[in-house]
């Protein structure tokens, strides 16, 4: 798998289409950071760290609707193994106005863009949730 980062939020994309309430996910550190920053911004219930039939890691992510709708709207890969995408903290776009989120990460860590603007630190623009 070349983008895991990419194929984590399909798989959030794909369930939350077909209106299932967990999706099961490979574990890694990144997806973790990840997951984190979505859980803290509200946009996930949280995620457990499981086992899958083969006995790998995994991770069991707990989507999050309200009135039977996804919360996430919209989720997109801006930074792709093709084309990466690094910006200085004075060019980190706001997300719809401020009502999204641009996940960053950068090198204290994987931060939501109101984070990294705090922080006075730019990076790699993983992708946007609104």
């Amino acid at each position: 798998m070349n983008d895991p980062i990419g194929d984590m939020l399909t798989r959030i994309r794909n369930s939350q289409m077909r209106g299932k309430s967990t999706v099961m996910t490979p574990a890694s550190k990144m997806r973790v950071r990840v997951l984190d920053v979505l859980a803290s911004e509200g946009y996930i219930r949280g995620y457990e760290m499981k086992q899958d039939a083969n006995g790998h890691p995994a991770i069991e992510i707990s989507l999050k609707y309200f009135e039977g709708t996804p919360v996430i709207r919209e989720m997109k890969r801006v930074s792709k193994p093709g084309r990466r995408v690094y910006l200085g903290v004075d060019d980190i776009p706001q997300v719809r106005q401020g009502l999204g989120v641009s996940i960053v990460s950068t090198s204290k860590g994987v931060m939501s863009d109101a984070a990294a603007r705090a922080a006075n630190v730019g990076g790699e623009v993983l992708c946007t949730v609104f």
